[in-house]
């Protein structure tokens, strides 16, 4: 049963046309405005000595990739755009392709951003590692505040 129900005017028209009363609660429950919204599935590991980022994102290249941090937030995103055409004799045909996606991470206290983060795409996986800071780096920065 459908989360959403519609406010049926004619009910008589439903116990007719049962078909149709199916199709429109069906239409609420699928994905249909949401199916251009894709996200890439995304694993993150913790090692001893650094964290691993995988996203899981098929026929992209590593040129559609754009990863950046500011403010301890990593931001992952990529956009891929394909055209293609094909004409013949009797017809032509022309499609469009578009896809992109945005992630982003607010990183840990840990991570040592002033190391080198290292990136790479192979086999459809885009994996990033960020090393992980020594313990007494970490406390380091933390600021006593006098009260007063």
């Amino acid at each position: 049963m459908p989360l959403v129900q519609f406010n049926r005017r004619l009910p008589v028209l439903d116990r007719m046309f049962p078909e149709i009363s199916d199709i429109t609660n069906n239409m609420m429950t699928e994905d249909l405005f949401l199916r251009d919204n894709w996200m890439p599935a995304i694993n993150v590991k913790e090692h001893k000595k650094e964290f691993e980022i995988e996203v899981s994102a098929p026929g992209f290249t590593k040129d559609n990739f754009e990863v950046s941090i500011l403010d301890d937030v990593l931001t992952i995103s990529a956009e891929r755009k394909d055209e293609k055409e094909e004409k013949d004799e009797n017809y032509s045909r022309r499609e469009f392709y578009h896809n992109s996606f945005t992630r982003t991470f607010t990183l840990p206290k840990n991570v040592d951003l002033n190391k080198k983060i290292k990136a790479n795409y192979e086999n459809g996986i885009l994996a990033i590692h960020l090393d992980k800071m020594e313990i007494s780096r970490i406390e380091d920065k933390k600021k006593m505040i006098e009260i007063s």
